[in-house]
């Protein structure tokens, strides 16, 4: 009998303005080398938020060759974006910080102060135990790097991929159960309360919060999971209550609402948090189960560029975007027509190492990148 598994974190989404300079800093600075797709097109079935009508757009999808989670870039073109109306501040409902590994946090704390990151917080140990600081892209996204030894391909670079998310959240419950029970992240690392130094310097991280981390009680498992490797998930609640009061007057109060509030998805920021699964209808059914059923549907048919699969999408409690990807086709030397083809591969036992490391062929040249 089939069941929905969840093989781990493909993607976060990164809206941008403009592809190429973000794109060229995450492959040199991050190193993000290893390009999946890159696709020109039409979104066509994300219509409840794109304005109700298809939206021209370019996106990329970059991985590590560290492993861990990737990079989904993506450029709305056609029309104007929209920034937020005001600067996000941590807490507010989304994804507020992507999480990338290091295996030397240290290493990679020099490596960011000198290309163009602005650094938020010194390198300390975490309320989680495990070392990491804060840093900001020329693009003002917020990264968090932590020490993680994980290693698909083991390449001296400073840091891997993603490695999680922080998202905001109004009701803790609420979404410790729906990351529990839809997404498998049902072991709690930890729970604090409090106000935290390392978080100063972000905007709004002065306040008191509640943090939660979550992890997989499961292994990594599926055709592509050793890619991946594993992640966590921390959510992020700030303890004035007055901070989610839509209409409070009270101008030392720092009110929290969507990340992309009053915006269109794929607006310049964080837009979606994207999973890599298998057997879409058991999510589905998972999904509708949890009161979370979805509200966009690629179909099976859906095609981006080099490498196609199903494409669905909830919302968490608060309204974030979950992307799941159930993967049909990756390119692995797309000029000599190579692909891996995954339609019937085994939904819980990674591919072999030599085929999967074979998506080092797809690393590009920064001088390439147009």
């Amino acid at each position: 009998m089939k069941e929905k598994v969840i093989c781990g974190i493909q993607q976060v989404g990164i809206g941008v303005e403009e592809l190429l300079a973000p794109w060229k800093w995450y492959h040199t600075v991050l190193g993000f080398e290893m390009k999946i797709f890159d696709d020109e097109g039409v979104a066509e079935r994300m219509l409840p938020y794109t304005g109700g009508k298809p939206q021209p757009r370019r996106a990329i999808l970059a991985f590590n060759p560290r492993g861990g989670g990737g990079f989904e870039v993506w450029q709305p073109k056609g029309r104007k974006v929209k920034y937020p109306e005001r600067p996000l501040q941590l807490g507010d409902y989304g994804i507020n910080i992507c999480k990338i590994k290091a295996k030397d946090v240290d290493k990679s704390y020099a490596h960011l102060k000198n290309n163009g990151a602005t650094i938020l917080s010194e390198v300390c140990s975490s309320p989680f135990g495990f070392k990491h600081f804060y840093f900001k892209d020329p693009w003002n996204n917020i990264f968090e790097v932590e020490q993680n030894n994980y290693a698909f391909i083991d390449e001296d670079k400073t840091n891997g991929g993603v490695n999680g998310v922080v998202i905001g959240v109004k009701d803790m419950e609420k979404s410790i159960e729906f990351y529990g029970k839809l997404l498998d992240y049902d072991t709690v690392v930890g729970d604090v309360t409090g106000t935290f130094d390392e978080l100063g310097n972000i905007n709004g991280g002065k306040d008191e919060y509640r943090r939660v981390m979550l992890k997989r009680s499961k292994p990594i498992q599926g055709p592509l999971s050793d890619m991946m490797g594993d992640s966590h998930i921390e959510l992020i609640q700030c303890r004035d209550a007055a901070c989610h009061v839509q209409d409070n007057q009270d101008a030392a109060c720092h009110v929290r609402t969507g990340t992309l509030e009053n915006r269109y998805w794929g607006d310049p920021g964080y837009i979606h948090l994207c999973f890599d699964v298998r057997n879409m209808d058991c999510i589905k059914e998972a999904a509708e189960a949890l009161g979370h059923p979805f509200v966009c549907d690629g179909g099976r048919d859906f095609d981006m560029g080099d490498a196609n699969g199903h494409f669905t999408y909830v919302e968490d409690p608060n309204g974030t975007l979950i992307e799941f990807v159930e993967t049909f086709k990756v390119p692995v030397m797309k000029k000599f027509g190579i692909y891996l083809n995954l339609g019937n591969r085994d939904d819980y036992k990674p591919l072999p190492k030599f085929m999967t490391k074979a998506m080092r062929f797809s690393k590009v040249k920064v001088e390439n990148i147009k």
